[in-house]
């Protein structure tokens, strides 16, 4: 069995979700190639678990100042590429392909008649049953149509349908750590730095580790700016109190599942952000806020609200059904995933 893995790359979530499923597929001796959409290859870091992956320019959304502009994200569109990258793709060494989210495999398997599986927790929004604020209608008619899928597996935190497994974290190497009460990692990449340093200066009682873009390694008195490193930002999660970010969807799953406070500014129209926030509101799981508010952030530390959720960590369940080819079937997967989750 071989299998293409698209994958969008336009965030790090994904990239995150797909390292989780490369170590087990190489455990596991499945062969599988991969294929990145989204950004520039030269703009990937940490990525020896996916080996000579490919990528392409594919589709992604300009930001501004913390939120969506929609201007910029049509003139950067390059839709004659992302169609003559379609086309080119051969999809003739692959029994199925396997999807996050990525237009560019998702279409070229619909061109040539390749089964797709579609895992992501986009796809989780495509029951009535997970809350969606606002154009619920056409927002599940954009998911289809960006990346179309035979069969969607969604990923979200609580079981809402069938067709709905949790998130796949691997426990953090660097879980044993202590806590640090006053320390708080930051990852805002949506946000411009400088606004972020300025949010951040007149709390110098906390100790905040700020990874972001366009940062290097420094300090700036009690802020702490870090390049990206998933190793460097994986220790600092540890052994932070706190996490603020914006409400993507994997960094919030990291975060639950160490039992961190959340603290979240949703990227403006940003749909998906939008209601990850209300639902981790609603499961009294974060603090939320529409702009870098100071006084959130000092309720929020203030703020003994914190949720624990033991999510799995091994997604060999998922691969058995992937090779076992009876992806009509959810509904043993979907219980068996959930049963071992207590909050």
């Amino acid at each position: 069995m071989r299998i293409l893995y698209g994958i969008q790359g336009t965030g790090n979530g994904h990239i995150t979700r797909a390292r989780v499923m490369a170590k087990s597929f190489k455990a596991l001796g499945v062969q599988v190639d991969y294929v990145f959409s989204g950004r520039a290859k030269n703009s990937y870091f940490d990525m020896d678990d996916f080996g000579d992956f490919r990528s392409f320019a594919g589709l992604s959304f300009s930001t501004q100042c913390g939120q969506i502009n929609s201007y910029q994200t049509l003139k950067n569109a390059r839709v004659c590429q992302l169609v003559k990258d379609i086309k080119k793709l051969d999809l003739n060494p692959y029994d199925f392909v396997f999807n996050d989210f990525d237009p560019i495999t998702a279409w070229a398997a619909k061109r040539q008649n390749k089964p797709v599986v579609g895992m992501s927790h986009q796809a989780a929004f495509l029951s009535p049953k997970v809350p969606l604020f606002g154009w619920a209608g056409l927002r599940r008619c954009l998911i289809k149509h960006y990346a179309p899928a035979n069969i969607y597996l969604g990923v979200h935190w609580q079981p809402f349908a069938q067709n709905i497994i949790p998130p796949f974290i691997i426990q953090n190497q660097h879980h044993n750590q202590i806590v640090v009460n006053n320390k708080v990692l930051v990852y805002l990449p949506f946000e411009e730095l400088v606004s972020i340093v300025d949010y951040l200066k007149d709390f110098p009682e906390k100790e905040f580790y700020c990874y972001h873009p366009d940062a290097k390694n420094s300090s700036l008195g009690h802020i702490h700016l870090r390049m990206p490193s998933r190793d460097g930002f994986l220790n600092d999660l540890a052994n932070s109190c706190g996490v603020i970010g914006n409400a993507g969807f994997e960094l919030s799953s990291e975060a639950l599942k160490l039992g961190k406070k959340l603290l979240l500014k949703p990227l403006s129209g940003q749909f998906e952000q939008r209601a990850n926030a209300k639902t981790l509101l609603s499961m009294q799981a974060a603090h939320v806020m529409n702009y870098l508010n100071p006084y959130v952030l000092d309720d929020w530390h203030n703020s003994q609200q914190r949720k624990k959720i033991n999510f799995p960590s091994d997604p060999t369940p998922l691969i058995t059904w992937l090779k076992a080819k009876q992806w009509q079937n959810t509904q043993q997967l979907h219980q068996f995933l959930w049963r071992s989750i207590t909050s």
